[in-house]
C-alpha cells in the first residue's frame, strides 16, 4: 500500500504541504482526470487531488484500499507527463474526500521565497550604493569649492604683492589699492595720513627748536628754558605716537623709513635713530661735564647698546624664521604645488610678521627712554644744547641728501 501511495504522490513532493488537524481520506474513484498544461488533477469525486509536487501531512490518516490498487498504474502514467518546471498548482481550501473539516491547504514555494528575499536585499543594496554615491558626489563638490577658494585667495595675495612692489618702486605709496578693495584702501589712507602728519610734525619741531635757539641766544632763565625743553620732549612723544598708529596701517612703511629722505634712511635703525650713536654725538658737544654726568652718560650709552643688540638679534632671528617658512616647500612657477599648503605657509608667515610691530614699538620705547634719561642727567642749559645738537645733525643729513640729488650725474 505505501508503495502505491508513493507512486501517486511521487512528483515534486517538496513544494506543497497539506496541513490539517483531523484528516481522513475516503475511497478513491477509479476515474483519472485528464492532464492539462501546467496542472494534473486526480478526480476523487468531490475535489481534485493534485499530483504535481504535493506532500500530504496529517495527524490521523485512514486510507481506503478499494480503489488504490486499480488506479495506481494510471496515476503513475499520468504523473510522468507533468512538466518538471511547471509552477501552477491546483489546491482546494474546502474538505477533501470528505476528510478535511478544519484544515486548509498551504502552498509553500521555496524558490519563490528565496528569490523574493534576494530581490529585497538587492534593492536595499542598490539604495545604499546610491546614497553612498550621492554623498561622495557632494563631498567632491565641497572639496572643489574649497580648492577654488584657496586658489582665488592665492591670486588675490599675488595681486596685492605686485601692487605694493610697483608703488614702492615709484617711491610713493599710492592709497588706491586694488579696485574695489576697501581694506587695502584703508591701509593706504593710514600710511598717507602718517606721511602728512609727519610733515606737519617736522614743521612744528623746527619752530620749537628755533624757540630754544632764540632763548639760548638771549640767555633766558632756566625756568622759561625748561618749559621749552619740556615742550620739545613732549613733541618727540607725539612722534612716537604717530609712528605707532602708522605701524598698524603698514609696519613696513615705518620700518623702511619711506617717510624720511633717502640719506636719512642710510642711518636708520628699526625705523629711527640709534640711541647709543646719538649719545656719542651729543657727548662731544656738551663739555664740560662733571664726572658724575660723564659716568651717567657712559652707563646710559652702554645699556642702550645692549638693548639695541638684543633687538637686532631678535630681528635677525625673525628674518631667518621667515626665510625658512617661505622656503619650506618646493619653489616653482605660480600655480604649481599644493594650493592648500601654499596658503597655510602664507598664514604662518603672516603670523610671524605681526611681531614686527612689537620690535618697532620696543625700539621707539628705547629711544624715548634714552632721551628722558639724558635729560635727567644733564642740566637745563645742557639739555637745551643737546636738543639743538641732535636737530643740527639731522638737518645736515637732509642737506646732504638735497645736494646729492641736485648734483649732476655722469653716465
Amino acid at each position: 500500500m505505501d508503495n502505491k501511495i508513493g507512486s501517486v504522490f511521487g512528483a515534486k513532493s517538496s513544494n506543497v504541504a497539506v496541513v490539517a488537524s483531523n484528516l481522513q481520506y475516503g475511497t478513491f474513484n477509479t476515474n483519472v482526470g485528464s492532464a492539462t498544461t501546467g496542472e494534473v488533477c486526480i478526480e476523487t469525486g468531490q475535489q481534485p487531488l493534485f499530483n504535481k509536487g504535493t506532500t500530504l501531512v496529517s495527524g490521523n490518516e485512514n486510507w481506503g484500499d478499494s480503489g488504490m490498487a486499480e488506479n495506481s498504474q494510471q496515476t503513475e502514467d499520468t504523473s510522468t507527463d507533468i512538466d518538471a518546471d511547471d509552477k501552477n498548482q491546483c489546491f482546494s481550501t474546502g474538505s477533501w474526500c470528505n476528510g478535511v473539516r478544519h484544515g486548509a491547504l498551504v502552498t509553500v514555494d521555496s524558490k519563490d521565497q528565496s528569490k523574493s528575499k534576494v530581490k529585497a536585499e538587492d534593492q536595499k543594496s542598490l539604495r545604499r550604493l546610491a546614497q553612498n554615491r550621492e554623498a561622495a558626489r557632494k563631498s567632491r563638490l565641497r572639496k572643489k569649492a574649497y580648492v577654488q577658494q584657496l586658489e582665488n585667495s592665492r591670486l588675490r595675495l599675488a595681486q596685492i604683492e605686485e601692487e605694493l612692489q610697483r608703488t614702492r618702486q615709484q617711491g610713493v605709496f599710492i592709497a588706491t589699492g586694488i579696485a574695489g578693495d576697501h581694506g587695502h584702501s584703508v591701509v593706504g589712507n593710514g600710511v598717507l595720513a602718517f606721511d602728512m602728519d609727519y610733515t606737519r610734525w617736522v614743521d612744528e619741531h623746527q619752530r620749537l627748536i628755533n624757540d630754544i635757539r632764540s632763548a639760548m641766544n638771549s640767555q633766558m632763565g632756566d625756568n622759561e628754558l625748561q618749559l621749552l625743553v619740556d615742550g620739545v620732549m613732549a613733541h618727540y612723544d607725539e612722534l612716537y605716537r604717530l609712528k605707532s598708529i602708522g605701524a598698524k596701517a603698514d609696519v613696513f612703511h615705518i620700518l623702511s623709513g619711506l617717510w624720511k629722505t633717502p640719506a636719512e634712511r642710510c642711518f636708520m635703525w628699526l625705523g629711527g635713530f640709534r640711541p647709543s650713536e646719538l649719545l656719542k654725538i651729543v657727548g662731544k658737544h656738551l663739555e664740560p661735564l662733571t664726572d658724575q654726568q660723564l659716568m651717567g652718560i657712559y652707563n646710559l650709552q652702554q645699556s642702550s647698546q645692549q638693548a639695541e643688540d638684543a633687538l637686532s638679534q631678535g630681528m635677525e632671528a625673525l628674518q631667518q624664521s621667515l626665510s625658512e617658512t617661505l622656503s619650506s616647500t618646493s619653489l616653482g612657477p605660480a600655480g604649481s604645488g599644493n594650493v592648500a599648503e601654499y596658503m597655510g605657509q602664507m598664514a604662518i608667515a603672516m603670523g610671524k610678521l605681526a611681531t614686527l610691530e612689537s620690535f618697532l614699538h620696543q625700539a621707539d620705547l628705547l629711544r624715548q627712554q634714552t632721551m628722558q634719561q639724558m635729560q635727567r642727567i644733564l642740566t637745563t642749559q645742557q639739555a637745551a644744547r643737546a636738543l639743538l645738537v641732535i636737530n643740527d645733525y639731522i638737518s645736515r643729513i637732509r642737506a646732504l641728501n638735497s645736494l646729492w640729488l641736485a648734483c649732476p650725474k655722469e653716465y
